[in-house]
This record gives C-alpha cells, structure tokens and sequence, in this order.
C-alpha cells in the first residue's frame, strides 16, 4: 500500500512541477510582437511628427510625438512582462514609410484600429488563459491607450481635410507608467488606466 501512496504522490508532484514550469508560449510570442510593432511605431511616429513640421502642421506634429511617447512605454513595458518570464527580446531595425502628413494619418488609424480591434484583444485573451497576469496588464494599458490614439488621429484627420487644425489640442499629455495620452485641456487628476498622478505626466 505504501508502495502505491509513494507511486502516486511522485506522480502529482511530476504534474505540479510540470504545470509551474510551463512558459505561456503564445504570451511570449505575443509579447515579442508587441515589442516590434510598438517600438516601430514609436520611431514611425516621431518621423511623423517631423513631416508634418515641415508640413507645418504643428499641432499634429505635437500628437505625433506625444503618441510616439507613449508607444516607446508600451514597448518597455511589454519587455519588461517578456524579462520576467525569462526571455530576452532579439534586436530589430523598425521598417516604415514616411508619406504626406494626410497618408501618415490615415496610416496610424488603420494601425490603431488593427491593434485595438484584432491584435490587443487576442493577445490579452491568450494573456489570462496562460495566467501571465504582467503581460495582462501591459497588453491592456497599450489596448486602451491605442483606442484614445485613433480617435486623436481621426479628429486630425477631419480637421486637417476642413482646414480646421486651429480647432485640435494645443497640448497632449502622457502617463509615463501606462503610456495613457490626454488633451492636456482635459485631463483626470489621476491616471484613469494606473492611477499614477497627473504632476507626472509629460507634456507635448
């Protein structure tokens, strides 16, 4: 009887290491995209934001830059989840085209609305059924901060086709925790995604 209670102990155990040992495989994959597609967009952005001040569209270069801002704390914190499941992110050089500040607009709504339609609910779905609680978190600022960036970029978009650019923020602000973008004439006396306080946010 001993003989068996041992037999079968040692086999739970087995199951146990093995369950804890197990890496959230899609998570880790998912989190290396993440890292890509952010970093790039951050440097895309930023060459964004440069047209459109030689465009001399200023107050769309400021939403560019605040944007890049923010994308450059989602690819840090997306390695950061990466770092704590024991992986390391592989060097890449970001790849992008640089049109009119018009086609730059329109390029940076259609990537918004992919990620915060298609890639950032996937990724955070994979995220809780592998229990990566870090990455949960992380895929779920960026999530929410992209659906706030589409809807500036659409709102330039319009303003910029009526010549209306005198009507869009003056300023944009962003969390540094989270990489949440505000109109700095609307801003929560607290981060709405982190709760980090707004004396700290940057501005643009």
């Amino acid at each position: 009887m001993k003989k068996y209670l041992f037999i079968a102990f040692a086999m739970l155990m087995t199951i146990a290491f093995t369950s804890c040992s197990t890496k959230p495989v899609k998570t880790i994959e998912n989190l290396r995209e993440g890292i890509k597609g952010e970093t790039t967009a951050s440097a895309k952005y930023a060459a964004f934001a440069k047209k459109a001040l030689e465009e001399k569209h200023d107050a769309i270069a400021k939403l560019f830059l605040a944007a890049s801002k923010a994308e450059s704390i989602h690819a840090a914190n997306h390695t950061k989840a990466l770092e704590s499941l024991g992986e390391k992110m592989e060097p890449f050089k970001p790849e992008f085209e640089v049109k009119s500040t018009a086609e730059n607009l329109q390029a940076a709504i259609d990537g918004e609305s992919y990620e915060n339609t298609q890639m950032y609910p996937k990724f955070i779905t994979e995220a809780k059924t592998e229990n990566a609680d870090k990455a949960v978190k992380s895929f779920t600022w960026a999530n929410d901060t992209e659906k706030k960036h589409e809807a500036f970029y659409r709102q330039a978009l319009a303003a910029l086709n009526a010549k209306t650019e005198n009507t869009l923020p003056k300023a944009y602000l962003v969390c540094p925790v989270c990489g949440n973008t505000y109109d700095a004439a609307n801003v929560d006396e607290k981060c709405a995604f982190c709760g980090t306080s707004k004396d700290k946010f940057e501005k643009f």
